[in-house]
């Protein structure tokens, strides 16, 4: 059960996209309206504002005589999120590119509180209140563990590589907004961003490179059917667009999970992939690096599990659990030494999960000031 599953308040929230904006409501981290769609119009600014405006004006039209508590949602891109500030490099809002007070204007027009925040980061407070990190620590209690977790990574495979962290429930922000995976170095083409190695285009690109076919209508699910066998094609060419991107993204999240020291959930629409680029991820994670001395250490100092398999889930619930006595007396306590975490797909979907931490995260700021 998510942390705010039972709770009361109503939160407009908003998925902002290029082409197309979807305005709705949640209460329960529940969707309680239909949501409504209008056209972004992002390259006008006037009209664009004009469009938020009109999407949120309907929906509390729908609400009746329910008062919503905040607006809280999404923006692609960069921004100073902390005060509501959209501005800087947004390809699919050009015209935000000076920058635009949204928080503040929206808040002046419907007189609440007005929550914005990157994809990734809702995402992973998403997850991490109401999805992956509680459903694997009822999972750890059912199978008799003492183990929980309380930090969380989370990933976005997608258009691009997006990422949030989550300490202890509390969003990682950073003090500029900017905790970002996207720009990590590559392993795999040194020199260029890990993005071009996880993404859309990273899986059309290397299948294109290795199968000779310039096809750019194939999709990352074209090339999927191809590798499962179920669409003609080159299935060694697409096998290994997928091995080359889970290669690429265990490289850079082992660097964040050993960082952070978290378990770890995957979305974004190449998440759907997982059986074939999950095992060149963990063979990337569980790999080794050497000192200078020329010792061995593993790249990931904890053990790195799949918890999405079975067997391995009961290892890691399992652990190294042993009875150690107090000295001096004849008590006991239970001691682990296994530092571990593990991987694990997103079950609630991503969109639903940005849209639970869109919520999650008004009504957590909302209490934090009272």
């Amino acid at each position: 059960m998510g942390k705010y599953k039972n709770d009361t308040r109503v939160v407009m929230t908003l998925d902002a996209g290029g082409n197309s904006m979807r305005f709705a409501a949640m209460r329960g981290e529940e969707f309680i309206i239909v949501p409504i769609t209008l056209p972004s119009n992002a390259n006008d600014l006037d009209l664009c504002l004009q469009t938020i405006v009109t999407g949120f004006k309907t929906v509390i039209n729908q609400l009746g005589d329910i008062k919503p508590s905040a607006i809280s949602f999404a923006f692609p891109g960069p921004a100073d999120y902390a005060n509501g500030i959209i501005g800087g490099y947004l390809p699919n809002f050009p015209s935000f590119r000076d920058g635009v007070a949204l928080g503040p204007y929206l808040k002046e027009i419907f007189g609440i509180p007005v929550f914005i925040n990157n994809d990734g980061d809702l995402f992973a407070f998403g997850e991490a209140l109401s999805g992956a990190l509680p459903d694997v620590n009822d999972k750890l209690e059912k199978l008799g563990s003492a183990k929980r977790y309380h930090n969380l990574i989370g990933y976005t495979f997608g258009t691009g590589f997006g990422m949030g962290v989550v300490v202890n429930e509390k969003l990682n922000r950073g003090d500029n907004c900017c905790a970002e995976t996207y720009c990590h170095p590559n392993s795999l083409l040194p020199g260029l961003i890990i993005e071009d190695s996880v993404s859309i285009r990273a899986i059309k690109r290397v299948y294109a490179e290795q199968s000779g076919v310039q096809d750019p209508s194939l999709t990352p699910k074209d090339i999927y059917d191809i590798a499962d066998g179920k669409k003609p094609g080159d299935k060694k060419a697409a096998l290994a667009a997928f091995e080359a991107l889970g290669t690429a993204a265990g490289n850079s999240m082992a660097v964040t999970a050993q960082t952070i020291d978290g378990l770890i959930v995957i979305g974004g629409g190449i998440s759907a992939s997982r059986k074939f680029f999950m095992p060149a991820l963990l063979k990337a994670m569980r790999g080794t690096v050497k000192t200078i001395s020329g010792d061995t250490i593993q790249k990931v100092q904890m053990k790195v599990y799949d918890l999405d398999n079975e067997n391995e889930f009961a290892e890691f619930a399992k652990g190294d659990a042993r009875e150690l006595k107090v000295y001096g007396t004849d008590k006991t306590v239970t001691y682990d030494p296994q530092k571990r975490i593990g991987v694990t797909i997103d079950k609630i979907g991503t969109s639903t999960a940005i849209s639970i931490g869109a919520y999650d995260y008004a009504l957590d700021q909302l209490d934090s000031k009272q």
